[in-house]
């Protein structure tokens, strides 16, 4: 039977609402809070490894509170201890600071209420761990392409502002008869060096309008629809996020949250338009007295092997480890399409921005064979 999550801490629902869900995503996404991912990995594995070996979770966290070499994080360890010392829970020392999210918070509420804290720190750490490898995956398959990107654009740029004039003018002083080509790449040249402020202009004005509507619900739908019909990508952000959902609710399960509450907690994390539409249906279809599985199966978002995976683990009592199973392959699936992704930019790019130069310096010297004719 689901329990109402405002029931287990009133105070911390009336003073965030919009806020909590607002830093929540602000962590999953930029990974630029004081006490990172990277950081929280490190932190609940070690926190597991001692309250593993039997010490208490006071005396753990001041262990680690004296291994913080960053004043801030030395700062709250010391504040989280201090509340333990006057009588306070490990969650409700936690909830009050913007680097723990609230889903850390219900998860080790649930763990201490429950007395599995112990496993619910091993089963974060995991949940972290998994998470910064599939960003680790993702950065290393695509930095290389997107420095070859960067580099390659910024050749074709010095070539149009200062080679190509260069030859232009040389061009122009002895009267030469241009082919189409290179009158097409002097023209390109001399836009863009008119009008190269308003291309810069209109890059930082994207940004800016970019980063306001960036939370507004019509900019969601609207990028997530634009990402699901670029071929080979959509596809990799879909298992990206259903990794992120399958993984959440496995470490839920883990606590013995209910399907419903996983449900309610894993919805308020997920920033991907067509996922969060999907997990609000299936929660007021779990609401009405419908399974998990049966809730899943409508929406496309879903693969039917999850779904199917699923309700055979319904009917065996198996949740927890069918959504471990499923982390796991999506953990796998992602890091292999990352590899493949990588592999295809690769020669696709250089190829493509190969034959820009390769046009540009064409241009350039078809009309020197008829200037040196001349000249000669």
């Amino acid at each position: 039977m689901a329990f109402k999550l405002d029931n287990i801490n009133p105070e911390k629902k009336s003073h965030s609402n919009f806020d909590i869900d607002k830093l929540l995503k602000t962590e999953i996404h930029l990974f630029g809070s004081s006490f990172s991912n990277k950081k929280k990995e490190a932190f609940y594995t070690e926190l597991s490894v001692l309250l593993n070996a039997g010490i208490s979770l006071k005396e753990s966290l001041s262990l680690l509170e004296q291994e913080q070499r960053k004043r801030s994080d030395k700062e709250m360890f010391a504040t989280i201890v201090n509340n333990l010392i006057s009588g306070k829970s490990f969650s409700d020392s936690i909830e009050n600071f913007k680097d723990f999210t609230e889903y850390e918070y219900y998860s080790i509420k649930i763990g201490e209420e429950t007395g599995t804290l112990q496993k619910v720190v091993q089963e974060l750490s995991l949940f972290f761990r998994r998470r910064n490898e599939q960003r680790r995956n993702v950065t290393n398959a695509l930095s290389y392409p997107i420095v070859v990107l960067i580099t390659a654009m910024l050749a074709v740029l010095f070539m149009l502002k200062y080679v190509v004039p260069m030859f232009a003018n040389i061009f122009k002083q002895h009267h030469a008869e241009l082919p189409w080509l290179t009158k097409m790449v002097i023209k390109t040249s001399n836009l863009f060096q008119e009008y190269i402020w308003l291309f810069f202009s209109f890059l930082i004005l994207f940004f800016v309008v970019k980063k306001l509507v960036s939370k507004k619900k019509w900019y969601k739908k609207l990028t997530a629809k634009i990402i699901a019909k670029i071929p080979y990508i959509g596809e990799l952000v879909r298992k990206m996020y259903l990794g992120q959902f399958t993984q959440a609710v496995a470490l839920l399960t883990t606590a013995k949250v209910p399907v419903l509450n996983s449900i309610q907690l894993t919805k308020k994390m997920i920033d991907f338009y067509p996922l969060q539409i999907a997990l609000t249906d299936v929660e007021s279809s779990i609401l009405s007295g419908s399974n998990l599985s049966d809730s899943l199966r409508p929406h496309k978002v879903f693969d039917s092997k999850m779904v199917s995976l699923l309700k055979v683990a319904e009917e065996t009592n198996q949740n927890e480890f069918i959504f471990e199973r499923l982390t796991m392959q999506y953990n796998d699936e992602i890091q292999y399409k990352s590899k493949m992704l990588s592999t295809v930019l690769e020669p696709v790019i250089i190829i493509f921005l190969g034959a820009f130069v390769a046009i540009i310096l064409i241009s350039m010297y078809l009309p020197m064979f008829t200037l040196s004719s001349v000249l000669g």
